[in-house]
């Protein structure tokens, strides 16, 4: 999903792009500048050569990563895949002098943080979950190959993301799966860090448009402001794909399964509603402006 519009995004701006999946897509024929390698991410030979064999400027990894490749549960073989592919990507990537190379990781990377001082690219990393630690190595990966030459390393620790259809990652945040219900805590005015897709895009963008060298680092890429939990509400009923939601106290037992939090990235404890969930993306305003949100994107 997220590779699809950003082709779109890059091809619209004249970009040649060298795009490889898994599955077919719409753009295949379609623009001279768009050529596709369907493969795994994982086939190293295939990505190899396209990545030694056609002058590539930057590379975006956005493989194994959740809302795009991977389903909600990540196992050892998620971790062991991932790790495999990491390595000879960006072994590939400072061989073949590629200029940048954006990773998309994850804000999951700092776990549950209290207080309410802004979470920024220097707070320490809390992470607990599969998905967080298989993020958190890919990062240290990258971060120590790029030491080797000239590749500029760009960390692009991502909130969870969404469009104006596609809501999975906020429903996750006032869903109740055992109950089968929307729930909210007294008036849900109370709220989550989230990336429109579109901001994402656009800050990719802005690192490609920049003079080199001058980005290198860590970014929390996500909307400028949180995404109240009445915002949700009201948005997926107004789109009629949320149907009863009951009024809860905050007090109040709900389901909750530690073990499966570790595994499921979709799992979302309710008992943490009110852990500091505000991301700063001010370093990341500087690339890009991150004019989307929940109310204005399509």
């Amino acid at each position: 999903m997220i590779g699809m519009y950003l082709t779109s995004s890059l091809l619209k701006k004249k970009h040649k792009v060298f795009g490889i999946d898994i599955k077919s897509n719409e753009f295949i024929g379609a623009d001279p500048n768009y050529t596709f390698i369907q493969s795994e991410v994982n086939d190293k030979d295939t990505v190899e050569n396209v990545i030694k064999s056609n002058g590539i400027d930057t590379i975006v990894h956005l493989g194994n990563t959740v809302d795009n490749d991977l389903d909600q549960y990540i196992t050892d073989m998620e971790l062991k895949k991932s790790k495999a592919t990491d390595k000879f990507i960006y072994a590939a990537a400072r061989d073949a002098g590629v200029k940048n190379f954006l990773l998309a990781s994850t804000t999951m990377v700092y776990g549950l943080q209290k207080g309410r001082e802004p979470i920024r690219e220097t707070t320490a990393e809390k992470g607990n979950t599969n998905y967080a630690d298989m993020k958190m190595l890919s990062e240290k990966l990258m971060q120590k190959e790029f030491k080797k030459g000239d590749t500029i390393p760009v960390i692009m620790r991502i909130a969870p993301v969404y469009t104006s259809e596609y809501t999975q990652n906020l429903l996750d945040r006032v869903y109740d799966p055992k109950d089968d219900v929307a729930f909210i805590f007294n008036e849900g005015d109370y709220g989550f860090k989230f990336c429109c897709v579109f901001n994402l895009v656009d800050f990719i963008n802005g690192i490609i448009a920049g003079p080199q060298g001058r980005y290198e680092g860590i970014y929390n890429v996500c909307d400028t402001r949180q995404t109240t939990a009445k915002e949700i509400i009201d948005h997926e009923r107004e789109h009629k794909r949320i149907g009863a939601v009951v009024q809860r106290s905050p007090n109040m037992g709900l389901s909750i399964s530690k073990s499966k939090a570790k595994t499921d990235y979709r799992y979302f404890d309710p008992s943490n509603t009110f852990m500091n969930w505000n991301y700063d993306n001010t370093k990341a305003q500087r690339i890009s402006p991150f004019r989307w949100n929940l109310g204005n994107t399509k």
